[in-house]
């Protein structure tokens, strides 16, 4: 804590970027946690290491955090509410929940993101990307829709043959129909973007245990809507999931939750784009940190969250 005020208050210019990073621990029943830091390497927890936020709803999961701030400086957040959680009527649903401040929050509600697609086995790690042309979230997450994909059947766990679905909204409200938003040809999950110039990148999980690769990928589009093409070959070992993605100076960090034995959260380091470098090593986090989003914020709002009683 004493650190951590120290290094706020000797931040070299009070407007100067942190970093803040959403997780989860566990199974993520204990709600949602936030980190800080001031460089990208090294991750101190706030709230006395306790949650941020907590779950309102009995049995309800906090998941894959996702934060994101909207052009009018609302932040939102959302979240996987369970593994195949859905509502009395049978409907998939995802968590939501925003605010203007990061510390009073609106009540967590349900968004039913999938109705149109009855069929749909789950709904997980939920994200979003404000397109500025069009003025619109895009909202995307991973679903299993069984027989929808038939030749690539029996590639995942336990049935699941992921692809990437989206829905768009102007007002978290009303949504469209959600659609297919990814399909690299194979079962994916984990997907988030990064705005890099001229190039919109989207980093994802290639899913697949049957043949067994379980690493990162990227593809890449002319705007944040997509289409997506150009899907990469892998740029990280085995068993990583949950990548997101911060620019830190000329350089862009790629994080990722290493699931496994020996379990760790790590990153890649990349100029290009084409060119990575496991700087797995240069990194720390509270203990139990589960992937969620890295966002940018001021030192101003950093010392607020900071000193959050």
């Amino acid at each position: 804590m004493r650190l951590m005020l120290a290094l706020l208050m000797a931040a070299p210019l009070f407007g100067a970027d942190w970093y803040l990073f959403t997780s989860f621990r566990r199974n993520g029943e204990t709600g949602v946690f936030f980190a800080l830091s001031n460089d990208g390497r090294k991750w101190t927890p706030l709230n006395h290491n306790e949650p941020w936020l907590k779950p309102e709803e009995t049995g309800m999961l906090m998941r894959d955090p996702w934060l994101g701030q909207g052009p009018d400086g609302v932040w939102h957040m959302l979240w996987t509410w369970g593994w195949t959680a859905k509502d009395m009527a049978g409907k998939l649903k995802i968590g939501y929940a925003s605010s203007k401040d990061l510390i009073h929050w609106s009540p967590e509600r349900p968004l039913y993101v999938m109705e149109n697609e009855p069929g749909a086995r789950n709904l997980w790690a939920p994200e979003a990307v404000w397109d500025a042309g069009r003025k619109q979230w895009v909202v995307f997450w991973a679903s299993t829709i069984p027989g929808r994909f038939a030749d690539t059947e029996g590639t995942g766990d336990t049935g699941y043959n992921h692809r990437i679905y989206a829905t768009t909204t102007k007002d978290w409200q009303s949504f469209t129909p959600a659609r297919l938003w990814f399909d690299p040809g194979f079962n994916c999950i984990d997907a988030t973007v990064a705005h890099a110039g001229n190039r919109w990148i989207l980093v994802f999980k290639d899913e697949r245990k049957t043949p067994q690769v379980k690493k990162l990928r990227l593809a890449f589009a002319d705007g944040p809507a997509g289409p997506w093409k150009d899907a990469s070959e892998p740029f990280t070992g085995d068993w990583v999931e949950g990548p997101t993605v911060a620019q830190i100076g000329a350089e862009w960090w790629i994080y990722f939750d290493h699931y496994t034995e020996p379990r760790y959260y790590g990153a890649m380091r990349t100029t290009d784009w084409k060119r990575f470098e496991d700087v797995s090593s240069q990194v720390s986090f509270p203990a139990d940190h589960r992937h969620g989003t890295v966002v940018k914020i001021s030192a101003e709002l950093a010392r607020t969250l900071q000193e959050r009683k």
